[in-house]
């Protein structure tokens, strides 16, 4: 046995889109509307393992655009990631998934759904940061708190 512990060790393999799809069911109409549409956002991430030490966390978004029943635009882009991370204790490997690979991906998830609506005509559509910490924290608080009785 070597007198060196094992030290923590942390890599990006490789970043990719993994996935990108925009819509935009109405056009050539949906351009001369004048109001213009109201945006929501949904975002996802989740994490895999593809071998020992080696993991897979993707960064999903939908962003929609409408006013009423018309559908400006729909994307949806998923942004990978493939980390090496070894010799890490359980609880620091679960922030480094849910926390740090996300919040390195974010960025390129934001110029990738940005650069595809402005393809599409539109104006861009900047993501608002994401605290990643205080999301990973909330999924935490939630997962200790007891489950509701169940009432027969």
């Amino acid at each position: 046995m070597s007198d060196q512990q094992e030290q923590p060790h942390f890599s990006i393999e490789k970043l990719y889109v993994k996935d990108l799809s925009l819509e935009v069911p109405n056009a050539p109409a949906i351009f001369l509307e004048q109001e213009g549409p109201s945006i929501s956002i949904e975002l996802h991430n989740a994490a895999s393992v593809v071998s020992e030490g080696i993991y897979d966390v993707l960064l999903t978004v939908t962003v929609t655009a409408k006013r009423e029943d018309k559908t400006f635009f729909l994307v949806e882009a998923g942004q990978a990631g493939i980390f090496q991370i070894r010799n890490m204790p359980q609880e620091g490997l679960d922030a480094i998934l849910g926390v740090t690979c996300p919040t390195i991906l974010f960025p390129y998830l934001r110029e990738a759904v940005s650069d595809a609506v402005n393809r599409a005509g539109f104006p861009p559509v900047m993501l608002a940061p994401v605290n990643f910490e205080a999301l990973y924290q909330q999924r935490a608080d939630q997962a200790t708190q007891p489950a509701p009785a169940q009432v027969q």
